[in-house]
């Protein structure tokens, strides 16, 4: 699978992404809002998982990694865990290296994955954000996201209790 936007290129994971899938797993700056920085065990079992061949009827996660266009340098990953039968949905994820924050890159993946996961007849896109992230919430919301609730204690990230908003997008008429 291959998506294209005008900066980014998103592709399929593959065994010759590890070091990306693992840079970015212990990147402090992309895991703030994620979890502790996992060890390498856990990441290469997560590697693994995400490695098997993805269709829309798949229980488990699809996997693509970020490229720039220019020089194909892999700069994140973004996905989704399907839920097709009997709901259509599809919750969407999404993890940069820190070092590419702030430049569009997020959005702009999120914007073809989106275009792809509706396509192929998601009715629902979801997302769940620990409340406070601000940047990622924007990405949603700039791509049709809206806040659909708040979970309250719904997540420990380093030993505090947190909220999680979720959000929610549609597939609109023209879309199914």
């Amino acid at each position: 699978m291959q998506l294209l936007t005008p900066r980014l290129t998103l592709t399929t994971l593959q065994p010759e992404d590890w070091l990306l899938f693992k840079a970015v797993h212990q990147d402090p700056m992309t895991m703030a809002w994620v979890s502790e920085i996992p060890d390498e065990d856990d990441i290469r079992q997560r590697f693994m998982d995400r490695l098997a061949p993805w269709r829309v009827t798949s229980y488990h996660m699809l996997c693509l990694v970020i490229r720039l266009r220019e020089g194909h340098h892999g700069i994140g990953l973004i996905g989704c865990s399907a839920e097709w039968q009997p709901w259509r949905q599809a919750e969407v994820g999404y993890m940069l290296l820190g070092e590419h924050f702030g430049q569009g890159y997020g959005g702009e993946a999120l914007g073809a994955l989106c275009e792809f996961l509706l396509s192929v007849e998601f009715h629902k896109l979801k997302a769940t954000v620990i409340e406070g992230n601000h940047a990622s919430r924007r990405i949603l919301e700039k791509n049709g996201f809206s806040l659909e609730g708040c979970l309250r204690d719904n997540y420990q990230l380093r030993g505090e209790w947190v909220n999680d908003w979720v959000l929610g997008r549609l597939a609109t008429a023209a879309e199914k």
